[in-house]
């Protein structure tokens, strides 16, 4: 993997619409911006992309844990994300997040029955990545539907891919729109 930046960037909200968020909604992102090595060109085999994706999901997940300045167990939820440049194409960021960079970041937190929600893009340098959240451990938990945006002037390049990963210690400020509760979660199935 041939790394150009790393960036990492903490959200966190302690006051919407007049109201205290208590305690406040944190969540923090980690991204990468790497060299596509399959930009401008058809490959069968992505496999060198797909061992990349577990690298990331072990590297970006312990920013993110870093940046949160908390134990494993304090987050309740994740997401990934990835922005491919102009000369890649989409399955070279699902061949980054889907095979093998769940369970890593799933071990950075020590587990996480749900899928870990996820996008995937092409587009220009400065373009918006949306990283979607969800509840690490059970899917319908509604305050934890949410996103996280980035946006970077100079990434992706056309050769780049620039990659993300979130975790939320809380689910959205002042949630209230019903659904499963965190404290109602049985955590059999990664659904409820």
């Amino acid at each position: 993997m041939k790394l150009r930046k790393i960036i990492t960037l903490v959200e966190e909200t302690r006051s919407e619409m007049g109201h205290a968020v208590t305690p406040p909604a944190r969540r923090a992102l980690a991204a990468a911006v790497i060299e596509n090595p399959f930009a401008g060109t058809y490959a069968k085999d992505l496999s060198e992309l797909i061992e990349t994706g577990a690298e990331l999901g072990t590297r970006l997940g312990n920013e993110a844990l870093a940046a949160h300045g908390c134990a494993p167990d304090d987050i309740e939820g994740y997401g990934k994300a990835a922005l491919v440049g102009e000369l890649g194409e989409l399955e070279h960021a699902a061949a980054l997040l889907h095979p093998k960079l769940g369970a890593p970041l799933r071990a950075v937190i020590g587990g996480g029955k749900a899928l870990v929600p996820s996008s995937k893009a092409i587009g220009r340098a400065g373009e918006i990545l949306d990283v979607p959240l969800g509840h690490k451990d059970a899917a319908y938990v509604r305050s934890h539907f949410d996103a996280m945006r980035l946006r970077l002037p100079d990434a992706p390049r056309p050769r780049e891919i620039v990659v993300a990963v979130v975790l939320q210690q809380t689910g959205r400020p002042l949630p209230r729109v019903g659904g499963l509760r965190q404290d109602e979660i049985e955590g059999a199935d990664g659904l409820r």
